[in-house]
């Protein structure tokens, strides 16, 4: 992931920086994952503004993203790009499983185009892999973590974020 520096020509622009989004591969999203996303605009139902200075920008659409992965044990997926995600901090990667399904995941540092991934409890320790913690060893950094099993990734989803398994109780 590459850093683009600015000049301090300005002082807000003085010690700026911005990613290069080198590792961006495709500009465009997949339809067929893509959901509306309506804004409140710090509106309820009323109508009445609850939350100030809300609203604006540019208009989004939502990635469905695959928190879970458990129904995909076994069946091996090709990263076919990834992707920017405005709803979010971190990149999207594409999926295309070997079963034709298509799916976006949270792309973790060092996943690129063109890379095999697997779910299960037999997959390799590497990145973008999913698998159980009890088949992960003690010091293992992970991301997209479920607080309990088959419910979802809750911990460690943003940019830059993981946790670092200490040990194992009970296993």
């Amino acid at each position: 992931m590459g850093i683009r520096k600015y000049k301090p020509t300005t002082p807000g622009r003085r010690g700026a920086s911005v990613s290069d989004f080198a590792e961006i591969t495709r500009s465009t999203p997949e339809k067929s994952l893509l959901r509306p996303l309506h804004g409140t605009g710090g509106r309820n139902a009323h109508g009445r503004i609850t939350t100030r200075h809300k609203g604006g920008g540019h208009k989004r659409a939502y990635r469905m993203i695959d928190f879970r992965r458990n129904d995909k044990d076994g069946v091996n997926a090709k990263v076919a790009h990834i992707e920017y995600d405005p709803n979010r901090t971190a990149n999207i990667a594409l999926l295309h499983f070997l079963d034709g399904d298509k799916r976006y995941i949270i792309a973790p540092q060092g996943l690129s185009q063109g890379d095999i991934v697997e779910s299960g409890a037999n997959a390799d320790i590497k990145p973008g892999n999913n698998l159980p913690l009890r088949n992960i060893p003690a010091g293992t950094l992970v991301h997209a973590v479920e607080l309990r099993p088959g419910g979802g990734a809750k911990l460690a989803r943003s940019a830059g974020s993981s946790i670092q398994l200490l040990g194992k109780e009970g296993t």
